[in-house]
C-alpha cells in the first residue's frame, strides 16, 4: 500500500491496531482488530473482549492487509468515518 496524507481516508474497521502511546496508561500496548469505529472511539477486539479506545488522546500503529505499518496519530482520525472523506488533509510529511 502506497502511504500517503490520503491515508486518514482509509476505513479502519476490520485492520489490525496497537495502540503504541495514550494519555491513559491501561491502554498502551492494546492491539487486535478494530470492530467499530465513532466518532471520537475505536473499538478493538482484544483477547476475546471489546476495549473503548480513545482517538484524540492516543498513537495508534494500523497494519493493513499487505503487510504496511502506518503509524498516525488519533488527533487527525477524529470524526466520524464517513465526513473524514471529505476533509481537505494537508500534506504532512
Amino acid at each position: 500500500m502506497k502511504v500517503t496524507p490520503d491515508i486518514v481516508c482509509h476505513e479502519f474497521v476490520g485492520v489490525n491496531a496497537k495502540v503504541v502511546r495514550c494519555s491513559h496508561r491501561g491502554t498502551v500496548g492494546l492491539s487486535g482488530r478494530v470492530v467499530d469505529e465513532t466518532r471520537n472511539m475505536f473499538t478493538i477486539l482484544y483477547e476475546g473482549k471489546k476495549k473503548m479506545v480513545a482517538k484524540a488522546s492516543s498513537v495508534f500503529h494500523f497494519k493493513f492487509s499487505d503487510g504496511t505499518v502506518v503509524e498516525i496519530d488519533g488527533k487527525l482520525l477524529t470524526g466520524r468515518p464517513e465526513d473524514r472523506l471529505k476533509k481537505s488533509i494537508r500534506r504532512l510529511w
